[in-house]
């Protein structure tokens, strides 16, 4: 069942409010819909205040239950989109056994389709690729070391999760974030590399250089200075004549 993030909030804003602010009768109201025991609230709205204890220790544990439950749909949406990544890119060797994985994670190996993996690469590479930018060129080669990366990282959480069957999702949650991080870096550095047009400007954008001047600008900048000159030999030559 789906919960309500906006009230898990407010019970986490109520539990950290100093207890001489806090309203207890907000508290006895919110354990009352959390647990929708009607005869405790009863009990305890008499007096809230002086069921102050009762009521903190009641909600702290809903309250931890429901950052939890957080937390793992946050992990179970990531490994989702990991999975995706996996199928498409990764694509990872699903008959090498645990122990084998194993030791190419520990040997900081990749997996042995590396032969497809070019091939993969090969398709993606520009008929005119060697007339490009080296530093758009440079994206083509970085997105193979991503990938490559990609896939160490894949492969060791595979382990970590073939050794811990409820493998928990603190442990999860870095492999799974720097892959899909990785993931965009790499889709970003196709975009530019596929799109970018020959004799264009655009490389700027890829590897901008510090401190250009547009000679336009130079042009704008310099007129002044030319009135200015013409303004004072104006005044030279008139203070001649006198």
């Amino acid at each position: 069942m789906n919960q309500d993030n906006t009230f898990t909030n407010s019970l986490q804003a109520w539990m950290n409010t100093p207890d001489s602010e806090k309203n207890w009768d907000a508290g006895a109201l919110m354990l009352l819909q959390l647990s929708g025991n009607r005869i405790m609230y009863h009990n305890i709205s008499v007096n809230p205040k002086g069921k102050a204890e009762f009521i903190k220790g009641q909600l702290q544990k809903y309250l931890n239950f429901r950052l939890q439950k957080l937390t793992h749909d946050e992990v179970e949406a990531m490994q989702a989109k990991v999975d995706e990544i996996a199928k498409s890119v990764i694509k990872p060797d699903f008959s090498i056994p645990s122990v084998v994985a194993s030791e190419l994670v520990d040997n900081n190996s990749v997996s042995p389709n590396k032969s497809a993996e070019y091939a993969d690469f090969k398709t993606g590479k520009r008929a005119d690729h060697d007339s490009l930018p080296e530093e758009v060129q440079a994206l083509y080669v970085e997105n193979l070391d991503i990938v490559h990366r990609m896939r160490e990282l894949h492969l060791k959480l595979r382990t970590l999760s073939l050794d811990n069957t409820t493998c928990p999702d603190s442990e999860r949650y870095p492999f799974l974030k720097e892959i899909i991080t990785l993931d965009k870096k790499r889709v970003s550095n196709w975009d530019i590399y596929d799109h970018y047009i020959i004799g264009s400007s655009s490389s700027t954008s890829v590897n901008p250089e510090p401190d250009v001047v547009n000679p336009s600008d130079e042009t704008e900048k310099s007129k002044p200075k030319k009135a200015k000159t013409t303004a004072k030999r104006t005044t030279k030559k008139t203070a001649k004549k006198e």
